[in-house]
């Protein structure tokens, strides 16, 4: 919105320096015309449309920004997905390596008294590991 503010003004600051130099010459003439209300109306307009522009040009912006930021969030949960896959992987090879009367596998008994399956278990030994 900063650009259509600043363009704003650039016409109405083109548009003071046009008046002056019209009444001036009307001056010099001693007679002065009044500005058709065309002109303003026509300026109106013309303002309209350009702030129409910018704000569609805005509004397209915005929408890319968001697709690219659900595309980074489809991707980061495609990343996720693929990490946890591969650490079930390797919980499932630890497990299977796991002798359950060594000291190791008797503590893991225990930590896996709070978690629905071993594997969940030992996923998140092996993440907090990491």
């Amino acid at each position: 919105m900063d650009s259509i503010d600043k363009l704003l003004a650039e016409l109405q600051t083109e548009y003071k320096q046009v008046q002056p130099e019209q009444q001036s010459k009307s001056a010099t003439a001693k007679s002065f015309i009044p500005p058709s209300p065309k002109s303003s109306s026509f300026m109106d307009k013309l303002l309209a449309e350009v702030q129409a522009d910018f704000a569609k040009e805005d509004a397209a912006i915005e929408l890319k920004r968001q697709q690219e930021l659900e595309q980074e969030g489809i991707r980061q949960e495609q990343l996720k997905a693929k990490q946890l896959k591969a650490l079930k992987v390797q919980a499932k090879q630890w497990l299977a390596k796991l002798d359950s009367l060594s000291s190791e596998g008797l503590w893991f008994e225990r930590f896996a008294e709070s978690y629905a399956s071993k594997l969940e278990a030992a996923i998140e030994y092996l993440r907090s590991n990491d």
